[in-house]
């Protein structure tokens, strides 16, 4: 009795573990504990960096511009995908963007940190300034921005580790501009709404990170090719002071003339830029020529009345200073507007 009574107090104690073990939660072949994941300090920190691989096109009419770059990640945290979560926020037609990713997976760098460079195609537009065309200097912006997480879990920090952040093709050739040193700007971006999200109680702010290319156009051969021009107009229009007051109708056809050739070679200048709200540079200048052009027609029909009352004389001095003071009008304006202008 003894004995089947140690024997039935064992087959509890094996059922009870039994059932213990059944109401367990199953732990997968190869799981880890939470306690032995290794954990990432928030944000994550992703470096940045690009090089610019070619400018294949550029249209001020449009403010667009086709770029052809490499940009790179390098973060520490698996479960982030920054080069598939960022976005380039001026891309001009996204549908013409092509993005290709270097590498199926990220590389594992000798720090442990994750690697992945894409190479990006396409077009991206800036709002191009032109108040002091065509003495200019535009900036070639590639606006990228990562779109999932905000600054709360992801960071853009610039990678000046082993280069320079932003680098350019030394042998790119953009025909009629300088490309000056290009730079990274990083920077907290937000929105003024919350997109109809109820979840979100305020507005978040996003990492972004602008590659800015600088361009400017060649100011000593820019400046010949746009003002020489208007400087032999208005050393022609200067000859009318120089004309006899008694011939009127040769005067009045030389300054009329002078003026009609400023009104193409402006609708000429203008022709390759954007529509604008605002007087650029060349505007200012071209209304300095015009006054000075009107008043010197104003100047001959007032000698030619002098002539007629006989007073040829008094028609000629009058030439002369009416002369002197309209250059040092043109002149002290022409100063006054470069001068205002950068």
């Amino acid at each position: 009795m003894r004995m089947i009574s140690l024997i039935a107090a064992l087959l509890f104690v094996l059922a009870g573990t039994v059932a213990a073990r059944a109401e367990m939660p199953a732990v997968p072949a190869g799981a880890v504990s939470a306690e032995a994941l290794p954990s990432y300090p928030k944000p994550e920190r992703v470096t940045v960096g690009a090089h610019i691989n070619d400018i294949l096109a550029l249209d001020l009419q449009s403010h667009s511009y086709r770029l052809d770059m490499y940009v790179w990640f390098r973060w520490k945290n698996p479960a982030f995908r920054p080069w598939e979560t960022a976005e380039f926020m001026n891309a001009f037609d996204p549908a013409d963007h092509v993005r290709t990713p270097l590498y199926e997976t990220p590389e594992v760098m000798p720090d442990g940190s994750l690697y992945m460079v894409i190479r990006q195609q396409g077009i991206f537009s800036n709002k191009f300034p032109l108040q002091s065309y065509p003495f200019d200097t535009q900036n070639l912006t590639v606006a990228m921005e990562d779109s999932v997480y905000d600054t709360s879990e992801l960071v853009y920090v610039p990678d000046d580790v082993q280069s320079l952040p932003l680098t350019i093709n030394e042998h790119i050739s953009l025909p009629g501009f300088m490309i000056g040193r290009p730079a990274l700007r990083i920077r907290a971006f937000s929105y003024p709404t919350l997109f109809g999200d109820l979840r979100e109680g305020a507005a978040t702010d996003y990492a972004r990170a602008d590659f800015i290319i600088p361009i400017s156009r060649p100011r000593l051969t820019t400046g010949i090719k746009v003002f020489m021009p208007v400087i032999l107009i208005i050393l022609c229009t200067t000859l009318v002071f120089h004309v006899h007051p008694d011939y009127i109708e040769g005067r009045l056809g030389v300054a009329i003339t002078a003026l009609l050739t400023l009104v193409a070679f402006q609708l000429t200048t203008a022709s390759g830029l954007s529509e604008a709200t605002y007087l650029l540079l060349t505007d200012k200048v071209y209304l300095l020529c015009y006054l000075f052009i009107i008043a010197t027609l104003l100047q001959v029909v007032r000698t030619s009345f002098m002539v007629q009352r006989g007073d040829t004389k008094s028609a000629r001095a009058s030439d002369r200073r009416a002369q002197m003071l309209l250059l040092a009008f043109l002149i002290i304006g022409a100063a006054i507007v470069f001068r205002t202008s950068f």
